[in-house]
């Protein structure tokens, strides 16, 4: 297309990490308006937040890192606020964590659209 690689990483990047705070807010409202009325849901929000505390305690940030990070399906800085919203963490670090994923997920997905990747495997 002609764009040069570390332009469309870097909106990219720029691109995920804006939707970070509007995604925290989007599910405050929508969880404060709507899904918190409803008896099941509000208990499994709340399980959630207790059970994933101790294991959060442990590996928050690193845990989150690699969730978005690993270039998946259903990761990414979507799926990465929503786990971060849903386990209670504190979201100035999460936003961090989510970022840092994001631009882990970013580099990879850049180096092997560019053959970086493969040109290695041909050298070693």
């Amino acid at each position: 297309m002609g764009y040069h690689p570390l332009l469309v990483l870097a909106l990219a990047v720029i691109a995920n990490c804006l939707a970070i705070f509007p995604g925290f807010l989007a599910l405050d409202l929508l969880y404060d308006r709507w899904l918190s009325g409803i008896p099941w849901i509000r208990r499994q929000v709340e399980r959630v937040r207790v059970k994933g505390g101790s294991y959060l305690e442990r590996y928050e940030l690193i845990g989150l890192t690699l969730f978005v990070g690993v270039p998946l399906p259903g990761t990414g800085a979507y799926a990465g606020t929503l786990l971060a919203w849903l386990t209670g963490l504190e979201r100035r670090r999460a936003a961090l964590a989510i970022a840092a994923g994001v631009i882990v997920a970013g580099v990879a997905v850049t180096l092997v659209a560019t053959g970086v990747v493969a040109a290695l495997r041909r050298l070693f």
